[in-house]
């Protein structure tokens, strides 16, 4: 009861993370302890057993998205957290990074390549930003705006994921969008009419668009958003990182790169 109250708050995320098929790339572990068994069953993924001081074995493993280390007693008893050494530093954030945290990264930056997105800007700018945008969403329209020097100047284009969470026309001016013959022309169309109602929303809404809203909210509440827009860029070390909402002051400057 004790370990479940531990990975709670990682194992709540793992049913978005499965839905949306996210699978995380794991090696044959030899000579595997059954407390790992135990663990996975409780929502855990081993990734990979990595080296410590004799006696103990240790893993970096995966609850939900964040990376975590298991760390395996020699009397098959199992210690899941972060080890420390005697000033307070993490003694095993490097293998973490390498083995967990990198290949999570990796792969939530492929779905993104992967799933259907309307480009704004120019398609060879250096800066990519993904954007889980509503047409309906004020705050995607705050960060449309807010991104136009650096779209404009060719530093940066925003891939915007289209959902349609909002209103009851989202879903249909989704579809106006991605139904256009030029959607980055029709994207531009709702976020310059916006604030008087923004693009006229279809008749309907196709099989196929409402497919890929629905697989495009599924891949979005895997990555830990509950709203719009939902923002992932990487950093300088390749890793993503992702921002909820608007991003204020500092944190835009952190999304957009310098100006």
């Amino acid at each position: 009861m004790l370990l479940q109250r531990m990975l709670f708050p990682f194992i709540a995320a793992a049913p978005f993370v499965l839905t949306a098929g996210f699978a995380h790339a794991q090696t044959e572990i030899a000579d595997k302890p059954p407390v790992l068994e135990a663990l996975e069953s409780q929502g855990l993924d081993i990734m990979q057993e990595f080296k410590a001081e004799e006696g103990l074995r240790a893993f970096a493993g995966v609850a939900g998205d964040q990376p975590i280390a298991v760390y395996v007693l020699p009397g098959g008893n199992a210690v899941v957290g972060t080890r420390v050494d005697a000033s307070g530093e993490a003694l095993d954030a490097a293998a973490l990074q390498e083995l967990a945290a990198k290949p999570i990264s990796d792969q939530a930056w492929a779905q993104l390549e992967e799933a259907t997105w309307v480009l704004d800007g120019k398609a060879d700018a250096p800066r990519v930003i993904y954007t889980f945008t509503d047409a309906n969403c004020p705050y995607c329209h705050m960060f449309w705006e807010a991104a136009r020097p650096w779209v404009d100047s060719g530093k940066v284009q925003l891939r915007h994921l289209l959902v349609g969470i909002i209103k009851e026309d989202s879903p249909a001016k989704a579809a106006a969008i991605l139904g256009a013959a030029d959607q980055s022309a029709a994207l531009r169309e709702n976020e310059l009419k916006f604030d008087k109602g923004g693009i006229t929303p279809a008749e309907s809404v196709p099989e196929d668009v409402g497919q890929t809203l629905q697989d495009n909210q599924l891949l979005m509440l895997s990555l830990g958003f509950r709203g719009t827009p939902g923002i992932v860029v990487k950093d300088d070390d390749g890793m993503i990182e992702k921002y909820n909402g608007m991003p204020r002051g500092d944190a835009l400057a952190e999304v957009l790169g310098p100006r």
